[in-house]
């Protein structure tokens, strides 16, 4: 039984209103087929009788498994490449030379589904300011539990592994478990996990160096990406950097940010220094 409109526009308005992600008319499909293993495991005949069973029943905790399945955790190594490359090749000298007094670095990976967007950050932390002694920390946050618990495990399946890893990177930060990859302990130690709906107040995160903010705000509406930008320059030590998405900008949603290309990456930075 394809999904009904009422069991549709509720969840819409489930996810809105605890994630702030915008599901518009048309993505009936995707509640559907991401709805479908919880439908399943209830013993529901249908995701319209599964939500509703979840509706009429007020239970927060399925409420929530809703919105962690909707949440969108696409991921992969060194995902675009280009931003790595020029994180590693302009954005880390740089801080070098402004952070010399303190050799300390922060860094958070916003929406880190399972972790391969800051442990890619953490390899080549280590490989350049931490093998000269200085502090780096990466703190790794998203709005779902599931994804976070398989962050901090740092293990992952041969296929996980194959997705932008390269093999010498993989030799010397991975350890064979069986059919899975462990990461070491010293870059794991490297890599806080943390639940955080960047919809609400950033709480007790402290300050960064570094924000990696990519492919988020595209699922929220311009109000929200604004907020959230807002924030986050709230949560940038001076002289600081933004990773937004390929497809993202500040332009025209938060004007307290200037853009700088490097190579073809745009990098944004608070305007008169942060």
């Amino acid at each position: 039984m394809p999904l009904t409109n009422q069991a549709f526009d509720w969840v819409c308005t489930l996810v809105r209103r605890e994630s702030a992600i915008v599901l518009e008319k048309g993505k009936e499909y995707l509640v559907e087929s991401r709805l479908v293993p919880l439908a399943r495991a209830a013993g529901a005949p249908d995701v319209s009788a599964y939500i509703e069973g979840v509706r009429v029943g007020l239970d927060r905790r399925k409420q929530m498994d809703i919105v962690e399945a909707l949440t969108t955790n696409e991921t992969s190594w060194f995902r675009d490449g280009a931003p790595f490359t020029a994180f590693s090749t302009a954005v880390l000298p740089d801080l070098k030379q402004t952070r010399g007094a303190t050799r300390q670095l922060r860094i958070w990976s916003a929406a880190c589904s399972t972790g391969q967007e800051a442990y890619s950050l953490a390899m080549l932390l280590k490989d350049s300011v931490v093998a000269e002694g200085w502090r780096a920390e990466i703190l790794a946050t998203d709005i779902s539990n599931e994804v976070l618990e398989k962050g901090r495990s740092g293990r992952f399946s041969q296929l996980e592994m194959n997705r932008g890893l390269p093999a010498n990177l993989l030799v010397r930060h991975f350890t064979r478990v069986g059919t899975q990859w462990q990461v070491n302990d010293d870059l794991k130690r490297m890599v806080t996990f943390q639940h955080m709906n960047l919809a609400l107040p950033f709480r007790g995160v402290g300050q960064f160096d570094v924000v990696f903010l990519r492919n988020v705000l595209i699922y929220f509406d311009v109000s929200t990406k604004r907020d959230i930008l807002q924030r986050v320059r709230a949560v940038l030590r001076p002289g600081g950097y933004l990773f937004l998405g390929g497809a993202e900008t500040t332009l025209g949603v938060d004007d307290g940010w200037e853009r700088t290309l490097i190579g073809r990456v745009s990098v944004h930075r608070p305007k008169n220094g942060g």
